[in-house]
């Protein structure tokens, strides 16, 4: 199930005058980019991560709006909430899609059926529009969403699925990136059912392992399950100290280090966080932690931020510390289309030029100011 031009959507709602209209969510400068627009927008060839200064080219009567992270995340936990009531098995794929494993639904509703109340639930509750794909994997069913949306629903069938797939272009491939496009295409390979024609030793001799993955893709094939949205992996650090400290700034620095790199990891996993956790442990053992839930994220400067307010209220017993820690939760897919949203775009662009010299040259090549002691 997936929201369809979900940031827009969430807009909509907001303003029905916008029903209809060439919406675009982005930067209102010149510099920066496009981040969702309305089918309508789309029309005219705009498409998220375009150049705003293009966009307004192509679409100069469009409507910009900045967009606001912190509703169109409350809209998605509004979504997983949902669906979480009334299927088992829910894997929370993005900021707005969801995979639901549908095994055993149709000796007691019938999986179309119920996949159709479904949506209707979503629409009803949310006021907000949802397409679903239903079929035999996740591949085959997100290529089905995509298909019918916006405000669809379609089911493939187990004997339709190759019918289905093979007019398709290869670039509707989930996963199937630019780069590999171009590749395939100068083969000659442009559509999925000559891709699936193509030999498995041929296509490992010119991508490696990912050749097989993607001819699979192309056959109808995938075998990865539906992971349980309550079964989502976090990422954490903790530090113990040598010597137990009062130093609250020096420890405000190491959690900034901390969270600066988990936030790397993030963004290198191509991943969101929703909640942060930090703990610390008084010299007693006593530990004491606190959470927060926040706009999806993965920029180093709001994580810090929230951290460093979170640790001000677990330390309320000025003892001596033993261990601080901080956890990232609630992680979903997404970076870029995110994360132009939840920060600035200067943010954003500094966390790309640091991500690049970290790849380069090491994980400690270069650090934020907030997250070194300059006084060691």
């Amino acid at each position: 199930m997936d929201q369809d031009a979900f940031f827009v959507s969430v807009e909509v709602r907001k303003d029905p005058r916008l029903t209809g209209k060439p919406v675009i969510i982005g930067s209102l400068s010149d510099r920066g980019v496009v981040t969702s627009a309305s089918y309508e927008a789309r029309q005219f060839g705009v498409h998220a991560a375009m150049p705003a200064k293009l966009a307004r080219m192509l679409c100069p009567h469009g409507i910009w709006i900045r967009g606001n992270m912190d509703e169109y995340s409350k809209a998605s936990h509004e979504i997983t909430a949902i669906l979480k009531e009334r299927v088992p098995v829910i894997e929370k794929a993005s900021i707005d899609e969801h995979y639901i494993d549908m095994t055993g639904m149709d000796k007691h509703h019938g999986t179309l059926k119920y996949s159709k109340e479904l949506r209707a639930a979503v629409i009803k509750e949310t006021g907000l529009p949802i397409s679903f794909g239903l079929s035999v994997n996740k591949t085959v069913s997100k290529m089905a969403t995509n298909e019918c949306k916006p405000n669809g629903e379609l089911f493939v069938e187990p004997t339709g699925v190759r019918p289905f797939l093979n007019p398709l272009s290869i670039k509707k491939i989930p996963g199937l990136g630019e780069k590999t496009f171009i590749k395939l295409s100068d083969m000659g390979v442009k559509r999925i059912h000559e891709l699936a024609q193509v030999s498995p030793e041929y296509m490992t001799s010119i991508l490696g392992k990912n050749g097989i993955w993607l001819l699979q893709k192309a056959q109808g094939i995938d075998e990865l399950p539906v992971v349980p949205y309550q079964e989502q992996k976090s990422i954490g650090t903790q530090s113990t100290f040598k010597n137990d400290s009062i130093d609250l700034e020096s420890i405000n620095f190491l959690l900034a280090s901390m969270v600066s790199e988990l936030a790397f990891e993030l963004r290198e996993k191509r991943r969101q966080c929703a909640c942060i956790t930090v703990t610390i442990r008084y010299t007693t053992r006593e530990d004491v932690t606190k959470q927060a839930a926040i706009p999806y994220t993965a920029l180093d400067s709001v994580l810090i931020k929230k951290a460093k307010e979170l640790f001000r209220q677990a330390y309320q017993k000025r003892l001596l510390i033993r261990l601080v820690g901080v956890r990232l939760s609630n992680l979903v897919s997404g970076f870029e289309q995110i994360d132009l949203l939840s920060g600035s775009e200067e943010q954003y662009s500094l966390c790309q030029a640091m991500d690049k010299i970290r790849r380069r040259f090491g994980s400690d090549a270069i650090k934020m100011a907030s997250g070194m002691n300059l006084n060691l």
